[in-house]
């Protein structure tokens, strides 16, 4: 019997098949019909490889189940996708992402862990994880599987105003209305609508670090490798209102999404408008998610630790034995861009840190802040140079749970005597190559990694290339 992945491809297959046997109701460049077939397909296709590496240093003198090895490491990831989009019927269209990953971060558990290493993933000990593109990998070997495959159907509000999108990963060259409705169903990144910022998002693009590709404190729903199933719906007016309901996953950060709807998923809601900062226009997003999953809460888990109870389940906190397990939480992004020379960002996230983590990273509270300069200043306007700082905290039942010898999927090193906020520092520099090639030195430096303030600070060198086209 196929197993439920092996059933899902299929499906999509057939289904992929039939929809593009389908003919493509083009409409003739006019007034009226916003959506004038210029082009039936849209292929794109981006290829990553980072290596990064951290010096030796200065480790505590206990070890738990993920403790940060204090040993020099290096790592090296590797991620490629092919984008696909294929115009369907007016105003909808269809995007397939076949996507390879492999490699791991670096942040192997030391040696030393009693546990056992195979049950688990590498890239362990830090919450702020230096390198987004492989802190959800899962495992070195390579790996191909579907990445997205979903229908975006618009609906306009308004036949008059339209502006031009030129062609690009999941987007077919066309002209939008600026006032309409966007509904996305399918398997798909929660972070491609939501929490969007030109200048800190991307780790194949931008800042590495994974607190800030997005609202650190924000669980949002993703398996193992950052992908989901559910149903969006935007409203862009010019401003825009979104809300989203997906699927978690089984088990915290795990591969495989939880289908009972009923007693599990998530509602995540944003509004973005645009704002004046410093005389310029800038752009504000306002977020708030509800998670619903079988992750225990902490002080129970904590109360086990300490009667003995715990031993008997060792998992239990990230597997969990019943639904009703609640974690909600908002942020704020604001992105004040700079004209040409570049921009500024912020970020304030926060969750009630009662339940596990389920999904993204092991933050309650997080604060980023940085500023990206654009190249033209120095006549090289394809180049970036971006500074950003970084604050990550926990809930007091959070760190009561690490200091009683609890672990999650990220964090745990035994003991927690000494509770220090994980403070980011990080920076980079994006030279374009070529047109299809970009090369990036980066630097980061961890302090307090797991919130641990007898561990580190840890040094972080990385060299990622990135091709797209």
């Amino acid at each position: 019997m196929l197993s439920r992945q092996n059933q899902t491809i299929s499906f999509c297959g057939l289904l992929l098949g039939g929809l593009l046997t389908q003919p493509v109701w083009a409409q003739r460049d006019n007034n009226n019909n916003y959506l004038d077939s210029l082009q039936a397909w849209s292929l794109h296709f981006q290829s990553t490889v980072i290596l990064q590496g951290h010096f030796r240093f200065t480790g505590a003198g206990y070890l738990g189940r993920n403790t940060l090895s204090a040993q020099a490491d290096t790592a090296l990831s590797v991620t490629t996708t092919l984008f696909l989009g294929r115009r369907l019927w007016r105003g909808a269209s269809l995007y397939i992402n076949p996507e390879m990953a492999g490699g791991r971060g670096v942040g192997h558990r030391n040696n030393q862990s009693p546990y056992d290493e195979t049950l688990y993933a590498h890239a362990v000990g830090i919450a702020g994880f230096p390198n987004g593109e492989t802190f959800r990998i899962g495992s070195a070997k390579p790996a191909l599987y579907l990445a997205r495959f979903y229908i975006e159907q618009i609906f306009s509000l308004s036949d008059e105003a339209t502006e031009e999108v030129p062609s690009e990963a999941n987007q077919i060259k066309n002209r939008l209305p600026t006032a309409r409705v966007v509904l996305t169903v399918g398997k798909f990144s929660i972070a491609d609508m939501f929490d969007n910022n030109a200048f800190a998002h991307d780790a194949r693009i931008h800042y590495m670090n994974c607190s800030l590709m997005s609202m650190g404190a924000w669980d949002y729903p993703a398996n193992t490798r950052g992908y989901t199933w559910g149903v969006a719906t935007e409203f862009i007016q010019p401003y825009a209102i979104r809300v989203a309901g997906c699927l978690m996953p089984t088990n915290a950060n795990g591969n495989v999404l939880d289908w009972n709807i009923h007693r599990a998923g998530t509602v995540v809601m944003e509004l973005e408008r645009q704002v004046r900062w410093l005389h310029r226009p800038g752009t504000l997003h306002l977020l708030a998610f509800r998670n619903v999953t079988k992750a225990p809460v902490y002080q129970e888990a904590t109360r086990q630790l300490q009667a003995g109870i715990y031993s008997l389940n060792p998992d239990y906190i990230l597997s969990g034995t019943t639904y009703g397990g609640v974690k909600y939480g908002f942020g704020l992004n604001l992105e004040p861009p700079l004209g040409k020379t570049g921009g500024l960002f912020g970020r304030i996230s926060w969750n009630d840190g009662r339940t596990a983590t389920w999904a993204f990273t092991e933050i309650d509270r997080s604060y980023t802040a940085g500023v990206t300069f654009g190249g033209h200043t120095w006549r090289r306007p394809n180049d970036a140079l971006g500074l950003a700082v970084v604050r990550n905290d926990i809930s007091a039942d959070h760190a009561a749970f690490l200091a009683a010898g609890g672990s999650g999927f990220l964090l745990g090193d035994g003991w927690l005597p000494n509770y220090g906020g994980e403070q980011i520092t990080e920076g980079f520099y994006k030279a374009r190559l070529a047109r299809t090639l970009w090369v990036t030195a980066n630097y980061q430096l961890v302090r307090n990694p797991g919130y641990n303030a007898d561990r580190g600070p840890v040094p972080l060198l990385a060299l990622r290339t990135h091709v797209e086209f």
